[in-house]
């Protein structure tokens, strides 16, 4: 007889918004009542206290993480002429950020282990016209702030961190946002803390960089009808800042459910090692916050990524690629030069990764599910028999 199993989502905020349900709506509710709903009193609210979770000194809030790179560059004086070194494998906002900015985008590859842009690739990119550098912090774990700094120092470098999905993460004794100049936020929904819709930030310790930011985002306008910078319109909602700040101070127990989940993950997966199946490493420990939870699937596994996708959901579970194509290959940016070959490490995890469902509240029944389920393909004994064994051997 076949079990039905109930769909174990990518993603799923049921287990995050219902115990806050209340407060979620009060929020809502006194921002309509107030009917500030453009720039605020929740917004500045919001900006401080974000920016002191981050151990930074300013937040600015604007519509999405995108506009926070773009505008954020902008506001360290980044523009035409100057080269911005970041990684091949990002989301595409980081690379749709410099350029938006004026600057020349300048790949290097990764490491493939942990995914994290290669620094001494980037020591090696290095020009003349070099400015800056964007350390992405991918998957929820920062690059290495030491290091960082190191070359920035060195090469009298910029650090602008795209921390989009490092919210609260942690590493050397660092936070993701308080190592460079300043660093980009997002809160799309899924990000660990997420809003209703769309929204961004950017932190930085400098006063003179999110005043202006603020003038940035508001049609280059420091006060109203006087405009002394070429701005736009992007700006967080009232309400996505009352969400937010309702959301915050649940932000670190929810990032310490992701690593324990991980580390579940971790220890269920281990027997899968010898079929090719390698999660990206954690080098932050309880520092990594696990905005996804990412494997390779790598040349040595006998089942390829597409079919092993597919037979998980079949039984209910999904996944996702985060990211199927790197962004020197993407159509849109041939006319920056780049072709196959070029990053060698990126293209091949873009054929690699796979990412397993990850959110707060994901119990260890479903995590067991989903690596047996895994297990099953290579007729390996089970996840919860290997717990189980464990667990007596302890």
């Amino acid at each position: 007889m076949n079990t039905v199993h109930a769909t174990i989502p990518f993603v799923d905020f049921k287990p995050q918004h219902q115990p806050i349900q209340s407060k979620l709506e009060q929020a809502v509710q006194a921002v309509i009542q107030q009917g500030d709903y453009v720039l605020g009193q929740r917004v500045a609210e919001f900006e401080q206290a974000f920016a002191q979770a981050c151990r930074t000194n300013f937040g600015t809030g604007v519509a999405c993480g995108t506009d926070a790179i773009a505008l954020g560059l902008q506001a360290c004086g980044i523009s035409h002429g100057d080269e911005v070194i970041l990684p091949a494998n990002t989301f595409v906002a980081t690379l749709i950020g410099v350029i938006r900015s004026g600057a020349t985008p300048v790949f290097v590859d990764c490491d493939p282990d942990t995914a994290l842009i290669d620094l001494s690739a980037a020591e090696k990119a290095i020009t003349a016209q070099t400015r800056a550098i964007i350390p992405v912090h991918l998957y929820g774990q920062m690059v290495s702030p030491h290091q960082l700094l190191d070359l920035a120092s060195t090469y009298d470098l910029l650090i602008f961190e795209d921390a989009a999905q490092a919210h609260l993460a942690e590493r050397e004794g660092y936070r993701a946002g308080s190592v460079g100049t300043a660093a980009a936020f997002s809160f799309y929904p899924s990000k660990n803390l997420g809003a209703f819709g769309d929204g961004g930030m950017v932190v930085t310790r400098e006063w003179i960089v999110a005043e202006t930011m603020r003038s940035l985002r508001n049609y280059g306008a420091p006060r109203k009808y006087y405009h002394t910078d070429y701005g736009t319109n992007s700006r967080l909602d009232t309400i996505q800042a009352a969400v937010l700040s309702a959301k915050l101070p649940y932000l670190s127990d929810w990032n310490g459910d992701r690593n324990q989940t991980a580390q579940l993950y971790n220890q269920l997966l281990k027997p899968l090692r010898s079929q090719g199946i390698i999660p990206i490493e954690n080098h932050s420990g309880h520092g990594h916050v696990y905005h996804l939870y990412v494997v390779r699937v790598t040349d040595s596994c006998p089942i390829d990524r597409a079919t092993i996708q597919n037979k998980l959901q079949e039984q209910g579970i999904q996944t996702g690629i985060h990211y199927p194509i790197p962004c020197h290959l993407q159509p849109a940016f041939q006319h920056l030069g780049y072709q196959a070959g070029d990053f060698p490490h990126a293209e091949a995890l873009c054929q690699e990764v796979l990412s397993l469902p990850m959110y707060p509240g994901l119990d260890q029944a479903q995590v067991l599910r989903v690596v047996d389920t895994l297990t099953t393909l290579f007729q390996l004994p089970s996840a919860e028999e290997k717990l189980c064994s464990s667990l007596t051997l302890g």
